[in-house]
């Protein structure tokens, strides 16, 4: 099984083309980076590739499925993280992790257990970045998609996801 294959994706809204088609492979375990034009490029890509939004032209497949046709079995598999942190409050957090556990049938005290070590692992992160990194990391994805992340936040990340194929966007505009 591959983490993501994408295939001549384009995505286009009232006329304007704002992905170019563009072709590329994430294998499992592999960390890609991919630079784009600007943020909006950038956002687009990380939201295909997470089956959180699909492309006008072109195919994505995400593992074994494509996430036009097995919407839920792509979203299993894949973990986003956006670029804008939520500010969470500790309260706030602890009941988002939950909230992502049992969205992911990951049994609470498993969840919260889990949670902790990647809390931990995550140390080096403002907590608005690492409780969302933590709870997308619950379920043991596949592959997580990290939009448009600062710099040093990637090997933290990196390290703390394990084998899961990481892909990072990144656009020339901060």
């Amino acid at each position: 099984m591959h983490g993501l294959r994408r295939r001549e994706v384009s995505s286009a809204r009232h006329g304007e083309r704002f992905v170019a088609p563009g072709t590329f492979d994430v294998a499992p375990g592999e960390r890609v980076l991919r630079d784009c034009r600007d943020a909006r490029e950038a956002e687009a890509l990380a939201m295909m590739a997470a089956a959180l939004a699909f492309p006008t032209g072109g195919s994505v497949q995400i593992g074994d499925y494509d996430p036009r046709v097995q919407p839920v079995h792509c979203k299993r598999i894949a973990a986003f993280v956006a670029h804008d942190p939520l500010p969470l409050s500790r309260v706030d957090a602890d009941r988002y992790i939950a909230y992502r556990a049992a969205l992911w049938d990951v049994e609470p005290e498993r969840a919260r257990a889990h949670a902790r070590l990647l809390l931990e692992r995550l140390a080096g992160l403002h907590e608005a970045f690492a409780y969302p990194v933590a709870a997308a990391l619950l379920p043991a994805p596949k592959l997580l998609v990290l939009d448009r992340p600062l710099p040093h936040v990637v090997p933290i990340v990196a390290a703390a996801a394990g084998g899961c194929a990481i892909l990072v966007t990144q656009s020339g505009a901060r």
